[in-house]
């Protein structure tokens, strides 16, 4: 379990985290949402220990021999060696076991090829945040934090790393916290999102219920809809093949049913939302 209680930070360029309060259960995975400079790294550096908070307190109870691991920014990776020799000298550097089979289950658990023993700069995006991982999960931890983890990667990277993540929390029973300003990344594997602008949590819930109160945009995919008498009742954005319609979620199955009344096969119905949607309007 990790739990930061009423953290705040103040630098001489400003105020960067402010009474922030988050908590995260074994097996649990929270999602931080926020602008770039809303404070996520600043949380994730008190949390991992690496700043001191002015005020507040961070709680891990873990008995476990690392009770936090994590990724702040980019992993500080060995680039001229390859990926089995990077984590035996942070095994090394962690007091974690380095013999081989160690470093070999860790490699095998973050779906990296034992079979690659070329430097790590020959690495994908995505392979070098997999061996990143793997190093934050030297020792077993408690608690992981990825700041970030999604940045830069394809979107077949991101289903990988997704599902690794998924995989980490239900079988390794580790609290995960991860950010990101991409809602539709961190949507797909979160428990939880937290909020966060101008060093404040302003939003919070279960990732589901605290979504589908925000929803108001819906994107629909169908031919013709340019000529849809349906949609002339309701504010629409058209795009090639789509049309972005603003309406409440309990207005859909009408709206697609009249569509297909008037002879409008629609392929896809896709609810969209924003962060900034999630930032200026707190739930209730």
């Amino acid at each position: 379990m990790l739990t930061g209680s009423n953290l705040s930070k103040t630098y001489p360029s400003g105020k960067a985290l402010d009474n922030v309060t988050i908590h995260i259960a074994p097996g649990q995975i929270c999602g931080l949402l926020g602008r770039n400079g809303a404070g996520k790294s600043t949380l994730f550096k008190i949390l991992c220990g690496l700043v001191k908070p002015d005020t507040g307190e961070v709680i891990i109870n873990s008995q476990r021999p690392k009770p936090i691991g994590g990724i702040i920014e980019r992993p500080g990776l060995y680039n001229y060696l390859n990926a089995f020799d990077n984590l035996k000298i942070f095994a090394g550097i962690q007091g974690a076991p380095a013999d081989a089979a160690s470093i070999n289950q860790v490699l095998v658990k973050v779906g990296l090829p034992l079979t690659r023993k070329d430097p790590v700069r020959n690495f994908s995006l995505g392979m070098k945040q997999r061996l990143g991982i793997a190093i934050a999960l030297l020792n077993n931890p408690e608690c992981l934090v990825l700041d970030e983890p999604f940045s830069g990667l394809d979107p077949i990277g991101v289903t990988s790393l997704v599902q690794l993540i998924v995989n980490l929390a239900a079988k390794e029973n580790i609290a995960i916290l991860l950010s990101s300003h991409l809602m539709s990344e961190i949507s797909k594997c979160c428990h939880f999102l937290y909020v966060i602008d101008q060093g404040r949590i302003v939003n919070s819930g279960i990732t589901n219920q605290l979504i589908s109160r925000h929803i108001r945009t819906f994107s629909i995919t169908a031919n013709q809809l340019a000529t849809a008498k349906t949609l002339q009742n309701y504010e629409v954005k058209y795009g090639i093949n789509d049309a972005k319609v603003t309406c409440d979620a309990k207005d859909i199955p009408a709206l697609l049913q009249n569509l297909l009344n008037e002879g409008i096969k629609v392929t896809a119905c896709t609810p969209e939302l924003t962060l900034e949607e999630l930032i200026k309007t707190p739930a209730v």
